[in-house]
């Protein structure tokens, strides 16, 4: 290239980035054409005059979080970078951060807004900052937990986050399990339940957790479970659940005798849904993640680094 050309170049670069002029203005200084300050641009960019440093941000995560959408075809991935040092309690509260950050982002008028529940999901909802929207509906998506793991009820979290958009919240009356099969059907067709049915046929977004394995001892809502139950789901092998339905490590719904006395959303309800939002981490619900993903069942995940490379890992060995 010649000397000249270079020159023109980094003129028109100087001027765009350092003096911050439009590309019509410089084309009016230069008399040249808008779209060929445009390509120029481009050029300066191509041939290395101009330089781009994103700080801040480490561009690694970019990448990790294209893999992730690529290889389950996930509409969205928001990553936290994975602070080795910190404790786990550090570590959920940069993910509940992340998560209200990016949720807050995607709420507008008109929608209709599902939430399940647990601790994941109830960090998320405290940490949205109030958004002031229109006509907006906030609803549960499954049962609630036992009066002895309340702390994060779906009502409670469904409350505070219509409060937080100025919408409108509806609840639920009923434990996420049921003693009889029976007992559920009648529940979820009474007539007190007709509104909220209607409501899971129009939902925009849904935001859940995902839980861990059998063995994982943070669930707020496994006690409900019988001695029989867990027998079932460990012959079965689950390795996890979401909005209380259980599934096993190619993401095949458990549909025994437990989801037929679950009140709540079906996996595949929750995989139409136009915008279906999974927020959870740690390595150990990796195993727990992978399915979901593969299935379809979420459309965006939210996690940190160390889940999603765990997340890769696990789907290349199987």
């Amino acid at each position: 290239m010649k000397e000249d050309k270079k020159k023109l170049l980094a003129k028109i670069a100087y001027m765009y980035y350092e003096q911050e002029l439009t590309q019509a203005q410089i084309a009016k200084e230069l008399a040249i054409y808008r779209t060929t300050v445009s390509r120029m641009l481009s050029q300066a960019k191509a041939e290395g005059i101009v330089e781009i440093k994103i700080n801040h941000f480490d561009a690694s995560l970019f990448e990790l979080e294209e893999q992730l959408k690529q290889t389950f075809g996930l509409t969205a991935v928001e990553l936290v970078p994975t602070d080795n040092d910190a404790s786990e309690e550090a570590k959920e509260e940069a993910l509940a951060e992340a998560a209200g950050a990016w949720i807050r982002r995607q709420l507008t008028d008109e929608l209709v807004v599902g939430l399940s529940w647990g601790a994941s999901v109830g960090r998320a909802v405290n940490a949205i900052d109030p958004k002031q929207l229109s006509n907006v509906s906030v609803v549960p998506v499954v049962g609630g937990p036992s009066h002895i793991n309340s702390r994060y009820h779906v009502n409670t979290l469904v409350y505070e986050l219509a409060r937080k958009l100025n919408g409108h919240s509806l609840f639920v009356n009923a434990t996420v399990i049921q003693e009889t099969k029976e007992l559920a059907e009648g529940i979820v067709h009474s007539k007190y339940f007709h509104e909220l049915r209607d409501y899971w046929k129009r939902l925009d977004l849904v935001i859940v957790g995902v839980g861990g394995p059998l063995s994982y001892q943070k669930s707020q809502w496994r006690d409900l479970l019988s001695a029989e139950d867990f027998e079932e789901l460990k012959l079965r092998e689950a390795v996890g659940d979401c909005c209380c339905r259980f599934y096993d490590s190619d993401g095949k719904l458990l549909n025994g005798s437990l989801n037929q006395r679950t009140i709540g959303i079906s996996l595949e309800t929750l995989a139409d849904v136009p915008q279906s939002v999974g927020i959870a981490r740690g390595v150990t619900k990796a195993r727990s993640i992978v399915p979901l993903l593969k299935k379809g069942s979420l459309k965006t995940l939210i996690t940190d680094q160390e889940t999603a490379q765990e997340i890769l890992r696990l789907n290349q060995r199987k």
